[in-house]
């Protein structure tokens, strides 16, 4: 709302060269604000607007920006711009910037890195992709147990300002192996005089650096912290991810889930920042594949085309049995995905799951059985059989819809891939398939064609 009031005055700064009073108007903006700015002004003003922004807020309001607009605007820094950006950047953001780049453009941005900063760069760009290790901040302060509370202090005093954060304080022995981790206002209220062993209780909530992002993003729901501390294989602390970086990847994942779900492949790009033919290249594999699922339905109703020539109502209710088969389908795949994605489901899960949703199935399709019957009654001369076969499709059909919305999912996990593949259209198109033939065996044993 901010920018949208001052943004002819921002743009009229910008064209008379103001650079004085443009840096004294946004050094009260949000870096989000001023972020958000950068993306409504003209390509050629974004650099002349983001040199003119106060050093102390630049680095936040680049760390804001998608990392399409990141690569853009600093291709057009000078190589000295870069250094100071990249070293004033906090680790975390510095990694996720560095890991969108092509190679040779990473290349050339460590040699602009400080040794310091080139090392702790290799070593995050070094865990696998999409772990924790990618993510974390290696800017923490640690204390000791042994230390007086007076001792702990003066440490953090002294090495809190360059800490991601410092609400919570963690304790390592001298090998740097993680012990616990401790309130800042626990260290404050306490007596100068005790020592930090005597406020810990040894029940300390972890990470391993390489496991899978979205196991950070299930542990800090499930013990509702704002910091998670991030140790190796031999339980040293290496790390913390922070709450904020947390948002972030939640926010990535339930995007990628619903492009999966959507039979759209997953892409980093926002829609606006996306092209026409990027769009159409992460749409199109999927969308072939199920035109050319499809024709296993087509090839179905030709088999039965007998049936239909004998009786042509049949044909009337192919529609509302196959949507009806794909819906519950997708809503039982939805309701699984989700709960194996919180954690809420688990693999040992499996048979109370399944049983559950069968009953749900089977109430399910008794009450839309019914509603099919009484519509079968009204096709005519032959409605009472019509019905009882519509009736009897149905019921089964939506068994089996929740069944398979429900078995894929898990399968899929099982064999460590990711459920939300099962995309309501695929299954949508399974059903129809598989609902098609249910349906007309039923009309061929009720209606004895």
């Amino acid at each position: 709302m901010l920018k949208e009031l001052l943004k002819p005055e921002i743009q009229e700064l910008i064209e008379s060269h103001n650079w004085n009073d443009l840096k004294v108007v946004l050094s009260s903006w949000p870096a989000p604000e001023i972020s958000d700015l950068l993306l409504d002004i003209d390509k050629r003003d974004k650099v002349l607007l983001f040199r003119s922004l106060p050093k102390e807020i630049s680095t936040d309001v680049f760390s804001y920006l998608e990392h399409e607009e990141q690569d853009e605007l600093i291709r057009q820094f000078t190589d000295q711009e870069t250094k100071e950006l990249l070293a004033d950047m906090s680790p975390d953001d510095r990694t996720s910037f560095l890991e969108e780049l092509p190679a040779r453009v990473t290349k050339r941005l460590f040699d602009l890195l400080s040794p310091e900063d080139l090392k702790e760069a290799r070593e995050l760009l070094g865990y696998p992709e999409e772990s924790i290790g990618r993510l974390m901040t290696p800017d923490f302060v640690a204390v000791r147990p042994d230390w007086s509370i007076k001792k702990s202090l003066e440490h953090i005093r002294q090495f809190g300002k360059d800490s991601e954060t410092i609400n919570r304080i963690y304790v390592t022995d001298t090998k740097g192996k993680l012990l616990d981790d401790i309130l800042l206002r626990y260290i404050i209220l306490a007596k100068e005089t005790q020592i930090i062993d005597e406020l810990l209780d040894y029940n300390v909530v972890s990470v391993s650096a390489n496991d899978d992002q979205e196991d950070a993003v299930r542990t800090m729901e499930k013990y509702d912290i704002s910091a998670l501390p991030v140790v190796n294989s031999e339980g040293e602390l290496v790390g913390i991810v922070t709450f904020d970086d947390i948002m972030d990847i939640s926010k990535e994942e339930v995007t990628e889930d619903f492009q999966k779900i959507s039979a759209i492949s997953p892409f980093d790009a926002s829609y606006s920042n996306a092209s026409v033919w990027h769009l159409w290249a992460k749409r199109i594999p999927w969308l072939f594949f199920l035109l050319i699922a499809n024709f296993l339905t087509t090839g179905v109703i030709s088999f039965f085309s007998n049936e239909l020539q004998a009786i042509i109502a049949l044909a009337f209710f192919i529609p509302m049995l196959t949507d009806t088969g794909g819906n519950t389908g997708t809503q039982s795949a939805t309701l699984v995905i989700r709960g194996l994605s919180t954690g809420d489901i688990e693999l040992k899960d499996w048979a109370r799951v399944i049983s559950k949703e069968l009953v749900v199935g089977i109430f399910l399709g008794i009450v839309l059985a019914g509603v099919a019957y009484f519509r079968g009654l009204l096709i005519g001369d032959d409605g009472t059989q019509i019905a009882i076969v519509i009736s009897s499709a149905m019921l089964l059909l939506v068994i089996w819809s929740n069944l398979i919305g429900t078995i894929l999912p898990l399968l899929l996990y099982k064999l460590k891939l990711d459920p939300a593949v099962v995309s309501s259209p695929f299954i949508t198109t399974f059903v129809d398939v598989t609902g098609l033939l249910i349906y007309f065996n039923i009309a061929r044993l009720v209606l004895d064609l």
